[in-house]
């Protein structure tokens, strides 16, 4: 699941977490740790401009701080960038940022990546909004260098010229698994080209088998190989049968039936799916957290 709090686009957001904070995140990411969750995600926007402040909000933490916070109170649960606008940065820096977090976590990231959309972040760092792209073509290959076993990697391309420059400490893991968001056709090529996942946005149920078909398609043209996992993020969910209006496309029921539902995922292709709650509480939302975890998991 991505985490509440941390990022609070009018979108998603639910008001309790205007007055949240960072005792709130530590308990959600330990539920989220005990309840067998896979992993807990964070979003990425250096700034948001006056014209989106309205829809988008302005609460957006930074990820590597967050799931650093966050990874040591936490055991298990794998922490996610979901996404990271890596383009906005030189891969030298975003890989020294996630390699210590992978180090210091034990092995639990996953990097997942996005070109970005705010126009007015690209240029208040300087960076070309219309190349971003092309950038963030490059911004994998690079990372895959900066992120590998070489302790001095090596990357040469238009964007980015690097080698000879030591970095230490290295992730924990042999290879850190590089997710790819969007479901724009590029960005459903960048995934399957040089992904190892797949993090749709907001793809409806009835659209995803024509995307995991041309998603297959393209690493068979590609000739990619290799483990990839496919994502989905699923309709908002509430265990049981609310007494308050948790909106018309909310899953709700008991756990056999929401199963039932969600295996349905499954059934087109789907490796993983991120789940919301509908809450009105922090602690609302771990008692959902919990249920799930308990009930309706194990028939997943």
């Amino acid at each position: 699941m991505q985490l509440p709090v941390q990022s609070q686009s009018t979108l998603y957001a639910e008001r309790w977490e205007g007055d949240a904070g960072a005792a709130d995140l530590v308990e959600i990411a330990r539920a989220a740790d005990g309840a067998g969750f896979a992993y807990i995600a964070t979003c990425d926007h250096v700034a948001i401009p006056r014209r989106l402040a309205d829809a988008m909000g302005t609460v957006w933490y930074d990820p590597v701080a967050t799931l650093a916070f966050l990874a040591g109170v936490t055991e298990r649960v794998r922490l996610l960038s979901h996404v990271a606008v890596v383009g906005l940065r030189h891969p030298l820096l975003t890989a020294k940022q996630y390699a210590t977090l992978d180090h210091l976590s034990g092995g639990r990231l996953i990097l997942g990546v996005g070109a970005g959309h705010v126009r007015e972040e690209f240029e208040a760092l300087g960076v070309d909004f219309e190349r971003r792209g092309a950038v963030l073509d490059e911004c994998v290959d690079a990372l895959r260098a900066a992120l590998g076993p070489d302790e001095f990697p090596a990357h040469h391309g238009k964007s980015y010229d690097f080698e000879g420059l030591g970095q230490r400490p290295r992730p924990a893991q042999e290879r850190v698994p590089v997710w790819v968001g969007g479901s724009s056709p590029a960005a459903v090529r960048r995934a399957a080209v040089r992904g190892d996942g797949w993090l749709p946005q907001s793809d409806p149920r009835d659209r995803l088998p024509e995307q995991i078909a041309r998603l297959r398609r393209l690493r068979e043209e590609s000739g990619a190989t290799g483990p990839f996992t496919i994502g989905a993020i699923t309709e908002p969910l509430y265990v049981g049968d609310p007494d308050w209006a948790v909106g018309r496309r909310t899953l709700t029921g008991r756990p056999e039936a929401l199963a039932e539902s969600l295996r349905a995922y499954a059934a087109m292709g789907v490796d993983q799916i991120q789940v919301r709650f509908r809450s009105r509480s922090r602690s609302e939302l771990t008692d959902q957290m919990a249920a799930f975890g308990a009930e309706v998991g194990p028939l997943l």
